[in-house]
C-alpha cells in the first residue's frame, strides 16, 4: 500500500520542457540587464557627452577669471585722479586650506607680517565663508612673490596673483571727492552670485565716486585656461581671452586746483568747493582732514582705522556734503534779495545801536557800540545784524524761506556722491508741523542772520555763491563726459537788483578795512573778489559772559568756538568763480576769507599762491603726506601694546615650566 499516495512520474519531456522554460526566463533578464546598460551607456555617450567632457576637461583644464582693469578717473583736463598700477598680492581660499595655522605662520615668516596683520587673517577667516578670499598682502615685493609662488603646491589654499591695484597720485587730496575701493562684501556675492566678486584681486568702488559710478568704471572679465596635472602642476597655458578695461570717467575738477585747495586748508577742520559761474562744474571739492584712499584699497589696518575714528578733526566725514551747520551771516546778502524783491528801499537806514529789543529778549549785534544809522550796502559789509534783525522782521520768515531755496540752501544735488544731507530753511509750517508750537518774532531774527534752526551743507553755501554771481539757477556738475540739459534759470531777480548786492559784497573786501574781510583782498592786478563773511554760534553767549568779557570765541577750547564762512565769487564785477569755505570751530569767518583768498589766487596767479602756501606749510609741519605720516607715528607710539623687555613672558625650561 502507497501511504504517500500517489507518485509524480517525471519523464525524460518534462524535464526538457522545464529547462528551457528557465532557459528563456534567465535569457530575457539577461537580455533586460543588457538593455539596460546598454541604453545606459548611449545616454552617458550620447545625451550626456557635453556634461561629461566639461567634468573632464575640468579635471584637465583649469579656467581662471582675470579681473578687469578700472577706468581711469581724470580731471576736466585729463589729468590722473584714480589710476591702475601693477601689483603683485597673496590671498587665502579658506575652502582650500588644509592647516589654517602652519599656512599662516609659513606666511609669516615670508611676508614679514606682524601681529595685527596675522590677527586680521585670523579674524577675517572666522567670518568667511569658504569661497570668499582673504586678502593676506597687497604691494608684495616681487621676491617674495615669487618665493610663494614656486612653493604653491605646499601651500594649499594660497593664491599668489598679479594683477593691477587702484592708485590715487594726490592722496587725502581726493579722498573724499572719489571715495575708494575695496573687496566685494559676502552679501554683494550672494546677491548676484557672480564670481568675479570672489576672484583674488578683484574690488568694487565702496564709496564715494568710485562706488556711484560702479558700472561705468568696471571693466569686463578675461578668463585664462591652462593645463594641470592631477596634482594641480601647471602643463601648459592653453588660451586667453583678454580683459575689457572699465571708462575712463572725466570730472568737471581741476586736478591742481583741488590738491591746493586741500593743502591751504591745513590743520583746520573744513571744507572748500570751487564752481564755475557760467557752467556749474564744481571745479574744486575738498573736505580735510581725510583719509588716503589707497589706505582703504590696499586694506586699512586696525590701527590707522582706530586713529582717523578718534580724531576730533573726523577725517571720515566729507564735510562738503555730510556736514550741516548754521550759515550765519553768509545769508545776509541773500536776505538783502529777498528784501529787494519784496520791493524794500535800499537807502532806507536802521538806526544801530548794538541791541535789538525783541520781547523781553535782548539780541546783541556783534559791534557792541552799534553801527549807527546804516543802509543795505553798509549793512552788508560791515555785516550789521541790528539791520537784518529788523529789517527780516518786516519781511517775515515766510517771504524769507522762498528766496533761500532759490538759491539753493536745504536742496539735494544730483551728484554722484554719497551720504549726502539736505540743510533745513525752516518757516512757520515746518515749526508748526515739526514742534507743534507757532512761529515767533525770535525765531525770524535768528533766521535773518542765519541762526536759529537754519542749516546748510557747505555745497549748499557754494551752489548760493554761485547763483548770487550769476543771477541763475545754477546746478553743480561734477561729471564732464556727460550730457546736460539748459543750464541755469532766472531767479526773478533784476540785473540792479543783483548789481546793488554785488557792490556792497565787493566792498566786504575791497574798502580800505571798512568790510568785514579786508584781508581777503586778492593780491592780482586787476581782479578784485567780492564775498561774504559769516560767523556761526556753536554755543550761545550768556549775559554772564558778556559781563565777564567771555565773548571772544577763540579764548575758548576748539570744540566751543564758532564755525568760520566765506562765501565770494571773482572777478567782482564779471564773476568767473564762485567759492565757499567753511571752518569748523574757525572763530570768525576772516580766517575762511584768507583760505578762499589763496585758493582764488591760484587760478590768476599759482605762482604767487605756491609761494604763500610753502610758507604756511613750513609752520603746519610739512605737507599733507608728511602731516599724516607723522600724525600716525604719534599714534603708534602713544598706542604701542607691544610688550617691553620686562613685560615679556619668561622662557620656559626643558622640562616645559616657567619659573615663579
Amino acid at each position: 500500500m502507497n501511504l504517500l499516495g500517489r507518485s509524480r512520474i517525471i519523464t525524460e519531456q518534462a524535464l526538457a520542457y522545464s529547462f528551457t522554460r528557465r532557459a528563456m526566463v534567465l535569457g530575457a533578464g539577461q537580455f533586460g540587464i543588457g538593455a539596460l546598460l546598454a541604453g545606459r551607456m548611449a545616454w552617458l555617450a550620447i545625451a550626456q557627452k557635453d556634461k561629461y567632457d566639461k567634468l573632464a576637461e575640468s579635471n584637465r583644464v583649469q579656467s581662471q577669471l582675470i579681473p578687469p582693469r578700472r577706468g581711469w578717473i581724470v580731471d576736466r583736463n585729463g589729468l590722473p585722479i584714480a589710476i591702475n598700477r601693477t601689483n603683485f598680492r597673496v590671498d587665502l581660499i579658506p575652502d582650500r586650506l588644509q592647516d589654517p595655522d602652519q599656512v599662516i605662520d609659513e606666511l609669516r615668516a615670508i611676508l614679514n607680517l606682524d601681529r595685527d596683520d596675522v590677527q586680521r587673517i585670523k579674524d577675517a577667516l572666522d567670518r568667511s565663508p569658504g569661497y570668499q578670499p582673504v586678502p593676506v598682502a597687497e604691494d608684495v615685493p616681487y621676491e617674495k612673490f615669487a618665493a610663494i609662488s614656486v612653493r604653491q603646491l605646499d601651500l594649499p589654499g594660497v593664491a599668489p596673483s598679479s594683477g593691477y591695484a587702484r592708485a590715487y597720485p594726490a592722496g587725502a587730496a581726493v579722498g573724499h571727492l572719489v571715495g575708494y575701493v575695496g573687496p566685494a562684501a559676502i552679501e554683494d556675492y550672494q546677491r548676484t552670485h557672480d564670481p568675479l566678486l570672489i576672484t583674488p584681486g578683484f574690488k568694487i568702488g565702496k564709496e564715494g565716486i568710485e562706488k556711484v559710478m560702479e558700472p561705468w568704471l568696471r571693466g569686463r572679465p578675461g578668463a585664462k585656461r591652462t593645463e594641470v596635472t592631477a596634482h594641480g602642476k601647471l602643463v601648459a597655458d592653453l588660451t586667453t581671452r583678454p580683459e575689457e578695461m572699465g571708462h575712463t570717467l572725466k570730472l568737471t575738477i581741476d586736478a591742481p586746483l583741488q590738491e591746493y585747495a586741500a593743502r591751504r586748508l591745513g590743520t583746520n577742520s573744513g571744507s572748500a568747493v570751487v564752481i564755475d559761474t557760467v557752467h556749474g562744474n564744481i571745479l574744486a571739492m575738498v573736505s580735510m582732514p581725510a583719509y588716503d584712499p589707497a589706505s582703504f584699497a590696499d586694506g586699512i589696518s586696525k590701527a590707522e582705522y582706530a586713529m582717523l575714528s578718534a580724531d576730533d578733526h573726523t577725517p571720515l566725514q566729507n564735510k562738503v556734503v555730510q556736514a550741516l551747520y548754521p550759515p550765519g551771516s553768509t545769508v545776509k546778502p541773500m536776505v538783502a534779495l529777498a528784501l529787494l524783491q519784496a520791493g524794500f528801499d535800499p537807502q532806507e537806514r536802521v538806526n544801530c545801536s548794538g541791541v535789538l529789543r525783541v520781547g523781553n529778549g535782548l539780541f546783541h549785534c556783534w559791534r557792541h557800540s552799534g553801527h549807527g544809522p546804516i543802509d543795505m550796502h553798509r549793512a552788508i559789509q560791515q555785516s550789521c545784524d541790528v539791520y537784518f534783525w529788523t529789517m527780516g522782521r518786516r519781511l517775515g520768515i515766510d517771504r524769507l524761506a522762498p528766496m533761500a531755496r532759490a538759491m539753493g540752501l536745504a536742496q539735494h544735488y544730483p551728484l554722484p556722491l554719497t551720504g549726502q544731507r539736505s540743510g533745513l530753511v525752516p518757516d512757520s509750517a515746518w515749526k508748526l508741523a515739526r514742534y507743534k508750537h507757532p512761529w515767533t518774532q525770535a525765531d525770524t531774527v535768528n533766521a535773518s542772520i542765519g541762526q536759529g534752526y537754519f542749516l546748510i551743507k557747505p555745497l549748499e553755501l557754494a551752489v548760493m555763491a554761485s547763483r548770487i554771481a550769476s543771477g541763475k539757477a545754477l546746478e553743480p556738475r561734477l561729471i564732464a563726459n556727460r550730457r546736460y540739459g539748459p543750464q541755469g534759470g532766472g531767479l526773478g531777480l533784476t540785473d540792479e537788483q543783483l548789481a546793488l548786492v554785488h557792490a556792497a559784497m565787493r566792498d566786504v573786501i575791497n574798502s580800505g578795512g571798512a568790510g568785514t574781510a579786508g584781508s581777503a583782498r586778492l593780491q592780482v592786478p586787476g581782479v578784485e573778489m567780492a564775498g561774504k563773511t559769516g560767523s556761526a554760534q556753536v554755543r550761545r553767549i550768556t549775559m554772564a559772559d558778556r559781563a565777564a568779557g567771555r565773548t571772544n570765541t577763540m579764548l575758548q577750547p576748539w570744540k566751543y568756538r564758532d564755525h568760520g564762512h566765506f562765501i565770494g565769487f571773482a572777478p567782482a564785477l564779471e564773476p568767473r568763480y564762485a567759492i565757499a569755505v567753511s571752518l569748523e570751530h574757525g572763530a570768525h569767518g576772516a580766517a575762511a576769507a584768507q583760505v578762499a583768498r589763496d585758493i582764488m589766487t591760484f587760478l590768476y596767479a599759482p605762482d604767487r599762491a605756491q609761494t604763500t602756501l610753502a610758507a604756511l606749510e613750513q609752520g603746519w609741519g610739512g605737507d599733507i603726506r608728511t602731516r599724516m605720516a607723522a600724525q600716525a607715528e604719534r599714534w603708534n607710539a602713544d598706542h604701542d601694546s607691544s610688550p617691553t623687555p620686562q613685560q615679556e613672558a619668561p622662557e620656559a625650561d626643558s622640562n616645559g615650566e616657567v619659573p615663579d
